[in-house]
């Protein structure tokens, strides 16, 4: 419980409940007051006008008259409630149905009095409380009141529902607010039983959601995707460390066994260089592989973030192309470039050079005769960029499995590389919300690499906010 006392969860119901408390009680008071005060305001009105209905009695019929008026009102004794007593100016009782002048007398208010009077029962004798105003007739004293026994008899019972009425409203309210804390508990402990279970090591927990799409559900469904991306690094670093290990061994230990043959030689200085030569061939390959591997985990990471500067897409691929016309050449192949004049996007020029470079550098390894084209489009919102060959092609069931690390098809073994090409290409493409497939060009293949394209208003934004100068 005392946990329980010291959630936030409590302390807002808690906030709630006050809030609630006091509307109801507000509203509960002010409509006693009305009530009351409309009760009263009723019996001086009735009070009011008999008072000056026997004002103008007496001004036509004289004192005689208004004496005879009061005793035929007062024949029958409490009629309706009203109380007549009219006496001399020594306070003898001349007419009315009370016998005396009443001897306490509280003013309430400018013309009006309340006093207590006997009311006697067959069985006992009450005293009730009346309201009522004076009247000065010549020399004599004219008193009109009205007992307040039915009103307060009303307003008890009014009070008394109001009372009722406002502890079931407050218990309701105290029901509905330790249920809502303890929802919001269960809730709140739901997730906090799922981390629980990350902590441990178990990585596949998720946040149970209920489907109601509120807050919990939408900071649940926040949280289990973040989970599934921790998942998937987890994953894809476990993959990376095996990968490492099975695929950069063999040529380890070639260059290592390499070194030790050449040690156990006859000393041959031009062996030894033929060696050293090959051994720094294997070194550059082995740096080559650490540099792919540490560009595709910056790009699946996140880490680089110049995805919100300009670049002009057009440009980059038109330099790529560039850079591989010679090696188009040496292999007989035509290279046909279809870029437009400029189709700027938001993106890191570095990591968008790299990948354009690697989908042109698998069409030209694989593609032993024929074409290879590289195109730029705009495709609506997005820019899109072609690479298309006349090569073998992919598999349409293996074109997924090649975007994985390290992955080389058979017919690609005895071709330079290290697998990574294409795994670069989909973290440079995830990392500016973009996407790439493979597609059949028929014959040959088609990569896809398609990623948001800037507006033109964004464009200038970017272009401005680039040019202006550092404070």
């Amino acid at each position: 419980m005392a946990r329980f006392f010291n959630t936030n969860a409590f302390r807002l119901a808690a906030l709630y409940f006050a809030l609630f408390a006091g509307s109801v009680l507000a509203l509960f008071a002010f409509f006693y007051l009305s009530t009351a005060g409309f009760i009263e305001t009723q019996i001086e009105q009735t009070v009011g006008a008999e008072i000056r209905g026997l004002q103008e009695q007496y001004e036509q019929l004289g004192e005689a008259g208004l004496v005879a008026l009061v005793r035929e009102r007062s024949l029958n004794e409490r009629v309706d409630n009203m109380i007549y007593v009219m006496t001399d100016p020594f306070l003898h009782q001349i007419a009315g149905n009370l016998s005396t002048w009443p001897r306490r007398i509280t003013p309430v208010k400018p013309g009006w009095i309340t006093f207590p009077f006997e009311v006697h029962t067959r069985t006992d004798t009450e005293i009730h409380t009346a309201l009522g105003t004076q009247l000065i007739v010549g020399g004599d004293r004219l008193l009109v009141a009205r007992d307040l026994r039915d009103a307060t008899v009303f307003r008890q019972h009014v009070l008394s529902t109001i009372a009722w009425a406002a502890l079931i409203s407050l218990g309701l309210g105290i029901i509905g607010g330790l249920l809502m804390t303890r929802q919001m508990l269960r809730r709140v402990e739901t997730v906090a039983n799922t981390t629980r279970h990350i902590i441990h090591g178990d990585l596949a927990q998720r946040i149970p959601l209920t489907g109601s799409g509120d807050e919990f559900d939408q900071l649940g469904g926040n949280l289990n995707a973040m989970l599934d991306q921790i998942e998937r690094l987890m994953v894809g670093m476990r993959q990376v460390t095996d990968n490492i290990a099975h695929d950069l061994r063999t040529p380890l230990s070639r260059l290592r066994s390499r070194l030790e043959v050449t040690l156990l030689e006859k000393p041959n200085s031009a062996r030894y260089a033929e060696v050293l030569r090959e051994t720094i061939a294997e070194a550059d390959q082995l740096l080559g592989t650490f540099n792919a591997l540490l560009s595709i985990a910056e790009a699946e990471a996140g880490s680089r973030r110049d995805t919100n500067t300009t670049a002009d897409l057009a440009e980059i691929a038109r330099n790529v192309a560039e850079l591989y016309e010679p090696v188009a050449d040496d292999k007989g192949l035509t290279l046909t470039v279809g870029v437009p004049d400029s189709l700027h996007v938001r993106g890191d020029r570095h990591l968008l050079s790299q990948a354009i470079a690697n989908l042109l550098d698998n069409a030209l390894k694989y593609t032993p005769s024929g074409t290879v084209s590289l195109s730029v489009a705009r495709d609506g919102d997005a820019a899109r960029i072609e690479v298309a060959d006349t090569g073998p092609g992919i598999p349409p069931d293996r074109r997924e499995v090649v975007f994985d690390r390290f992955v080389r098809l058979e017919g690609s073994r005895s071709t330079p590389g290290n697998g990574l090409g294409l795994s670069l290409v989909r973290a440079v493409a995830t990392l500016h919300g973009g996407s790439v497939r493979l597609e059949d060009n028929e014959p040959g293949l088609k990569a896809i690499f398609t990623l948001p394209a800037a507006s033109a208003v964004a464009t200038e934004a970017l272009r401005a906010s680039d040019a202006r100068p550092a404070a």
